[in-house]
């Protein structure tokens, strides 16, 4: 795959990775919203399942969290006038406002909504390590609740564990094979995690025929995004043809 091809790649789960919390869960959700590429991009090819040979240079670069929230900080500073917390301050925060609940936990240490509770309070602060145990224990306390899976799969790929983010999502589709947010995400992990167009479009075909009750602004996205990722998959197989061609022509 070329260079232009991993970027755009790269541009199109950007996309998807937007309009997932507003479109899929509502402007409320703060579940998902997948970063830059994480720790392993070599990923499989998105025309045949065999690995993509990315050179180093080229493949999309680890979001590192200090630098994001630096860069939201400037940005928010120059819109308001203020600079955004560091991931430090974050913390601070997330730690005395998830305070009161684990005190409850002490006396009810398996109450899954009080666990996702206080996940959802560090994943929302960018504290992803803190978040990944407390939605892990939430999942050990109610195995079979998908929607606790799907934030524990959030957390463990905005840490860069794309591996067990997409675990996750399979263990929650297992669950409900039919659920709209899981078959997203796992599209969006598949596309921008493992640069796998193949394997998003398969799982938001499957979320397409499985939810017709999506309306249409909804489907209208999902679509977007499998149009433009198909018509990068036929690009490169079109170049592919053409190298191959070149490679066997006589000198």
């Amino acid at each position: 795959m070329r260079a232009a091809q991993v970027y755009l790649m790269a541009g199109l789960c950007m996309a998807a990775g937007l309009a997932i919390g507003y479109l899929l869960r509502g402007p409320a959700s703060r579940t998902l919203q997948p970063i830059g590429a994480a720790r392993s991009v070599a990923g499989t090819s998105a025309m045949g399942g065999g690995p993509v040979n990315v050179p180093q240079a080229n493949r999309p670069k680890p979001a590192n969290h200090a630098q994001m929230v630096a860069g939201m900080g400037a940005a928010g500073g120059a819109m308001s006038g203020r600079n955004m917390p560091s991931l430090e301050q974050m913390k601070q925060m997330a730690d005395k406002q998830a305070a009161p609940l684990i005190e409850k936990l002490k006396t009810d240490p398996g109450n899954s909504a009080l666990l996702t509770q206080v996940g959802g309070i560090y994943h929302g602060t960018h504290q992803f390590k803190e978040a990944e145990a407390w939605y892990g224990r939430a999942v050990q306390a109610d195995p079979k609740n998908p929607a606790i899976r799907i934030k524990l799969a959030s957390s463990l790929y905005r840490d860069g564990d794309v591996d067990g983010a997409i675990a996750q999502l399979n263990a929650a589709l297992r669950e409900s094979p039919n659920d709209a947010n899981a078959l997203f995400d796992l599209g969006t992990m598949r596309l921008q995690g493992k640069l796998d167009g193949k394997g998003a479009v398969a799982a938001w075909q499957q979320l397409l025929k499985t939810n017709p009750q999506l309306s249409d602004d909804r489907k209208a996205v999902v679509q977007k995004l499998m149009a433009d990722v198909m018509t990068t998959l036929a690009d490169e197989h079109t170049s592919q043809g053409a190298r191959s061609h070149d490679a066997n022509k006589p000198n």
